[in-house]
């Protein structure tokens, strides 16, 4: 059985008058709140861990229940820690005891407490906070400084000395005699865990190469005794000491914050680009034919010319590589070629979005000033709305604007309009006479009837409202391609596409200048 050992260091004697009367030692079992080394790991005790009114514990000498001495019938719960008292029996061995105390031998005790309840901190010490005492052992070596045996009642033919003696022990260290009555009608505890000894650390030298094979051929209790004498005798390692093989591990995925979303080219759509040159035409209608009423029978109708202009849209292309050597390749965990490829289809998506916006806010030549005073005025928003829409109605042949393009501030600037009675105007959660419903979480909303859509590419205070089809964009993702470089034993990693945009009919938006 397991059982935690802590051991005291100082002892006093007191004399009592006659060879009949019971012959006592009393002191401190355990200090509180302090670590000692046992055979398990570091414990400490906290105050009030201990029942003071259990069945009296054994008194032992060096933690061997083969050298029964007496009892612990008293305890107390101190400030400074477990006081005890404890008797000798009338026996010679407790004779010779006593004496070891009287000379100093005995200075000290340690106890074997059974711990109940209990947890580990971070350093991996065990706090006790409830356990019960099962012994209490007379040892020359202490663990703990502050558990003492301080005082000694024995046989003594001079009473002034023991006069003297009490004088010296300090008055709070005394056991008071009702404690000592209720001890020893405490009832009986029975043990539910394992007890574990803790002591001082012995030094104990590693055995030669000759003793180990000596006690390895013999077997049986001499290898026992080797054994134990190796795992006491081994010297801490710590981390600091096995460095060469202390693993480092690598935790994936990979963290990459870089979004790649390109919310203006999303919004608006992607057109096949044609395989062929580097210029081709994109027609559009731009004088329409013509209808009037017929001034008489067999006049003749209203002539007309309709004109096709051939817009030309000029293809580029967009790409970056990287070169990366045979090792880095070969070596690297997660491979590095799979995290380059990753990072190249977000950052070109983020290039040819900026691309397309800027497209975007240039070719919405037509402006509508806004007054930036009035941001916060949501009557003034609606005001601007409905301005741009009526002159899109009107100036683009009867189209409306589907889109409401903006830059994160302005963006932020209309999520927190609210009405006089301070409710959001975008609520996330919409009632029905709601103007739309925006949400911090996304940039996904609607406003006013019309589709949202914020763009970090967009420059402060951009904000354009307009129908979408009016923006044209045209697209050939070609990826990845790799060229191995035998010369360098590398390879170079390239990823392309072709992108080109096409303001078709700017009549179809309106761009907010701020005054």
């Amino acid at each position: 059985m397991t059982m935690i050992r802590f051991t005291a260091d100082a002892i006093t004697v007191d004399a009592a008058a006659s060879t009949d009367e019971p012959r006592t030692i009393s002191g401190i079992a355990v200090p509180w709140g302090v670590a000692a080394n046992a055979l398990t790991g570091p414990v400490k005790f906290e105050r009030g861990a201990f029942d003071v009114n259990q069945k009296p514990a054994k008194l032992i000498e060096n933690h061997d229940l083969t050298q029964l001495r007496g009892t612990v019938p008293v305890l107390e719960d101190t400030d400074r820690g477990l006081a005890f008292m404890a008797q000798f029996a009338k026996t010679r061995a407790a004779d010779e005891a006593v004496e070891l105390v009287k000379a100093g031998a005995y200075d000290s005790v340690s106890v074997g407490a059974e711990p109940v309840k209990f947890k580990f901190d971070k350093n991996g010490t065990m706090i006790v906070s409830k356990a019960i005492l099962r012994e209490l052992s007379l040892v020359a070596i202490p663990a703990f400084s502050e558990a003492v045996i301080e005082n000694i009642a024995a046989s003594s033919a001079d009473p002034e000395d023991d006069e003297t003696q009490t004088q010296d022990t300090p008055e709070e260290e005394k056991v008071s005699e009702e404690i000592k009555a209720e001890a020893a009608q405490a009832p009986a505890i029975h043990p539910v865990q394992p007890i574990v000894y803790a002591t001082a650390r012995k030094e104990i030298p590693l055995p030669s190469a000759a003793e180990y094979l000596a006690a390895a051929i013999a077997g049986g209790s001499a290898w026992h005794d080797m054994s134990a004498a190796l795992r006491a005798a081994a010297p801490d390692v710590v981390t600091t000491d096995t460095p060469g093989i202390l693993p480092t591990p690598i935790v994936g995925p990979v963290y990459n914050n870089f979004v790649g979303r390109r919310p203006v080219v999303d919004a608006i759509g992607v057109k096949a680009m044609p395989g062929g040159g580097k210029v081709f035409i994109r027609p559009e209608v731009t004088t329409h034919t013509s209808m009037a009423v017929q001034s008489a029978e067999n006049a003749a109708l209203q002539s007309g010319t309709m004109v096709v202009f051939n817009n030309q849209v000029t293809k580029a292309a967009y790409g970056g590589y990287v070169t990366i050597s045979e090792q880095d390749l070969d070596w690297t965990d997660p491979n590095v070629l799979s995290l380059v490829l990753d990072d190249m289809a977000r950052i070109y998506a983020n290039q040819t979005d900026d691309v397309a916006a800027d497209a975007l806010v240039t070719g919405a030549s037509v402006t509508q000033n806004f007054a930036t005073a009035s941001v916060a005025d949501p009557a003034y928003w609606v005001e601007w709305i409905y301005t741009a829409a009526s002159t899109i109605l009107s100036s683009s042949n009867g189209n409306l604007p589907t889109h409401l393009f903006m830059a994160p501030n302005r963006w932020a600037s209309l999520g927190n309009l609210s009405d006089t009675a301070d409710r959001p105007l975008f609520p996330q959660v919409g009632p029905m006479n709601a103007y739309g419903a925006l949400a911090p979480g996304s940039t996904a909303g609607n406003a006013f009837g019309l589709q949202v859509v914020v763009d970090r590419n967009f420059a402060s205070g951009t904000l354009v409202v307009g129908d979408a089809s009016g923006f044209e964009i045209f697209e050939q993702q070609k990826g990845a391609i790799s060229i191995d470089n035998p010369s360098t034993i590398s390879r170079t990693i390239a990823w392309r596409g072709y992108f080109a945009t096409l303001m078709i009919d700017n009549s179809k938006f309106i761009k907010a200048a701020f005054v």
